[in-house]
């Protein structure tokens, strides 16, 4: 695949993705936390509001590099705290800031 298209690619899902964190966030503070899907702790709700924020500003300025950084860092992020959780790995089920989930 060509520069050019992975770089449409990264976009189109950051474009995806930035509203996705901002609603989970905001979803979590509205939600219960006994009937949340996700953690429900304010911090994560922050977290995700604010990567969100970030992420979807990144493509409306249209920032490649960014786009592609942020893609990246996140999803390594999430896959770590997936092993980790699945194979007991340190900080399996300790989020931001230290909180358990």
């Amino acid at each position: 695949m060509s520069h050019a298209a992975w770089t449409l690619w990264n976009g189109r899902l950051l474009a995806v993705f930035g509203p996705v964190l901002i609603v989970t966030g905001v979803a979590g503070f509205l939600i219960p936390p006994r009937r949340a899907l996700m953690s429900g702790a304010p911090a994560y709700n922050v977290f995700h509001i604010a990567f969100g924020i970030l992420g979807t500003t990144l493509v409306a300025a249209g920032h490649a590099r960014g786009i592609a950084t942020f893609n990246l860092a996140f999803g390594a992020g999430d896959l770590y705290q997936a092993a980790a959780g699945l194979l007991g790995l340190l900080l399996a089920g300790v989020g931001w800031m230290g909180l358990r989930s």
